[in-house]
């Protein structure tokens, strides 16, 4: 059974690693687009999937752990 802490502990994660890893690779990426270098854009397009995908990883690992015990 799936607690509130846990699955609030979840949400909680979730969006704070998204978040820092999203808005990183947004940050960078766009000051590389910026100052010419058009590398940057490997770094901005893929920010939010990336980002999204550290929340359902989590989620799978919750499952997981709730599955086996």
């Amino acid at each position: 059974m799936v607690t509130r802490e846990e699955i609030l502990v979840l949400g909680l994660t979730a969006g704070v690693v998204g978040s820092l890893v999203g808005g990183l690779m947004l940050g960078i990426g766009l000051g590389l687009v910026i100052g010419g270098q058009h590398l940057g854009w490997l770094l901005v397009l893929p920010a939010s999937p990336v980002a999204g995908m550290l929340g359902y990883v989590l989620a799978r690992k919750l499952a997981r752990k709730l599955s086996r015990g």
